[in-house]
């Protein structure tokens, strides 16, 4: 590779903007992004956003069609960094984790298990059944990272883009990238940044 490459799955879960700053970020960094985006994930993407399906292919270097097997990222030959799944559904999970790669997106992240690549799953779901529990543990157990967007609120956030802004750069740690975008702990209080970082109290009612 002459220059660094990252596929960015989308699935039909919640948290799409996940991979709008993932993407955004990655070009940030010069690193050329693959993208390919499942029909639930567009729709998904229409009700979170104000974004087009086309906007969102925008962000990448690379686009593909969800049905199109025989892309590029479908072959272990076309060298890349490995791939994120931004955000990852059940469904998807357990494709990856039964090797039963229905689309592009799948057979994208199981191109990464069997290469020994990097690949990590933002799995949106709660609460989690034993299904799922055993779907997450199988794809770990062939190599995958599950990784749930679950917001840090140790560096007191301001705002739910800084909350966006750490998950995807500790997302990216995982690819030896840093994007600037995590506030690391040092083993020393934070100082508050606004209304976001305060408790405020719950007024009860007399029982």
């Amino acid at each position: 590779m002459t220059r660094r490459r990252l596929i960015v799955g989308v699935s039909g879960a919640t948290g799409v903007f996940y991979a709008v700053r993932l993407l955004e970020t990655l070009r940030a960094l010069d690193v050329e992004s693959h993208l390919v985006v499942t029909r639930p994930g567009e729709m998904t993407l229409a009700y979170e956003t104000d974004m087009t399906t086309r906007d969102l292919r925008d962000l990448a270097d690379v686009s593909y069609a969800i049905g199109d097997v025989g892309a590029a990222i479908s072959s272990g030959s076309f060298r890349t960094m490995g791939m994120v799944v931004a955000p990852c559904s059940m469904r998807t999970v357990g494709e990856i984790a039964s090797c039963a790669t229905s689309n592009l997106l799948t057979r994208a992240a199981d191109v990464c298990l069997k290469e020994r690549r990097r690949l990590v799953l933002m799995v949106r779901e709660t609460p989690l059944h034993t299904g799922h529990l055993r779907a997450m543990l199988t794809a770990t157990e062939a190599g995958a990272v599950v990784f749930p967007p679950v917001p840090a609120f140790y560096a007191r956030p301001a705002s739910i883009a800084d909350m966006v802004d750490h998950t995807v750069g500790r997302v990216l740690d995982l690819f030896d990238l840093d994007a600037g975008l995590v506030d690391r702990w040092t083993g020393e209080k934070p100082q508050p940044a606004d209304a976001l970082t305060t408790v405020v109290p719950i007024e009860r009612s007399a029982p």
